[in-house]
């Protein structure tokens, strides 16, 4: 049953992981049509080439994809399917270079790129999706022509050539904060992003320790309302076995006392004769025996 539940999973994540991947992340970032001094293949040859970036974060293969340089004939080059090279890392670049020698490897296009034939595209697998394209202008030697950002900015043409790498590399960057800084330049909106931040967390942590408070003292509670209708059930029951006797008791004593029968010991001195006969303390009635019985005996004298 686990390795049934542990197949399923690795199933469900491979399934998420290949669909996470997206060839439509795949974008032109950079071109150069006039190749003398810039980027040599492996065969140390010097060609136009076309650079694509993954701008997605999962690696995206690029295999299947078609590149061209006409519109019309968009499944002009089919990115072979067979080379892990195709495999493109998140946030990373792969350079084809159009030299018209396909048969060079992979990398090497089946058509060139020149200041005539200035057209790139890239086709999605099904052959007619367009994923990006772009027409260059024509632009000197070994310059080349970028995005900025990489793979979602403005195209510009470039003095220096950055294949296989970004396009920022030589461009001035102006940090986020050095933007925010000239933005808010006394710091109104960061004091009160700041103070929103933190009471923001003072009252996410007060309503988390109240939630955790509750919980830890639900069965406090339960045990508690448990032993009080314990103990009302118990008084109950005594208040059951009271005896009748008691309660004539009590009835008589609030009878007297409604009636004025008792006395005031406390306040009132009561003079009664008491008539005795006879002190039950001083009486030797009980203690002498009875006086023998005198027999009389009478003789006759002679």
């Amino acid at each position: 049953m686990k390795r049934l539940i542990l197949a399923t999973v690795l199933v469900v994540l491979g399934f998420v992981s290949v669909n996470a991947q997206s060839v439509y992340d795949l974008r032109i970032n950079e071109v150069m049509l006039t190749n003398k001094t810039n980027y040599i293949d492996s065969y140390g040859e010097r060609s136009a080439w076309i650079e694509i970036v993954n701008t997605g974060y999962n690696s995206v293969n690029v295999a299947g994809c078609f590149l061209t340089n006409d519109i019309s004939n968009p499944m002009k080059y089919r990115i072979p399917s067979a080379d892990p090279i195709t495999l493109i890392p998140q946030q990373q670049y792969l350079v084809f270079f159009a030299d018209g020698k396909s048969v060079h490897g992979t990398l090497h296009l089946n058509f060139t790129l020149d200041s005539i034939n200035r057209f790139v595209a890239l086709i999605a697998p099904d052959g007619s999706t367009l994923i990006d394209s772009v027409t260059l202008p024509a632009i000197g030697i070994d310059k080349s022509f970028v995005r900025l950002p990489n793979g979602k900015g403005e195209w510009r043409i470039s003095e220096l050539a950055t294949p296989n790498s970004t396009n920022e590399l030589f461009e001035t960057h102006v940090s986020t904060g050095e933007r925010f800084v000239k933005f808010d330049p006394f710091g109104v909106i960061m004091a009160i992003i700041a103070m929103s931040v933190v009471f923001t967390a003072l009252l996410v942590l007060y309503r988390l320790f109240k939630l955790t408070a509750r919980l830890v003292q639900k069965p406090i509670r339960i045990e508690f309302r448990k032993s009080k209708v314990a103990k009302a059930e118990a008084v109950e029951e005594v208040a059951e076995e009271v005896p009748g006797e008691v309660f004539a008791a009590i009835s008589a004593a609030l009878y007297f006392y409604e009636t004025e029968k008792h006395d005031h010991e406390s306040t009132v001195l009561t003079i009664e004769r008491v008539s005795r006969r006879y002190s039950p303390w001083s009486s030797k009635l009980y203690g002498l025996q009875q006086t023998p019985n005198r027999i009389i005996v009478h003789r006759k004298l002679n």
